[in-house]
């Protein structure tokens, strides 16, 4: 990927990092649920200096299962 592709990518997967941070801060769910959520993009943000556009698709995943409601359990 050339220099401007990859700074783009990094610009957009920063970008929806923050807004999934966000979310998941709003979410009325169990503090449990809360956390599980945001070691998920603990994660994603981790990887995403190594492999970012394995990162990105990991927070499109992570978004999608936002939208859907589909929320890990209180454990993990």
């Amino acid at each position: 990927m050339d220099h401007d592709g990859q700074l783009q990518l990094y610009t957009a997967v920063a970008v929806r990092l923050k807004e999934a941070h966000t979310r998941v801060r709003a979410l009325q769910v169990p503090e449990g649920v809360r956390m599980a959520l945001t070691r998920k993009l603990l994660v994603i943000t981790a990887a995403a200096k190594h492999d970012l556009a394995g990162a990105a698709r990991r927070l499109e995943r992570f978004i999608a299962d936002l939208d859907e409601g589909r929320f890990p359990d209180e454990d993990g």
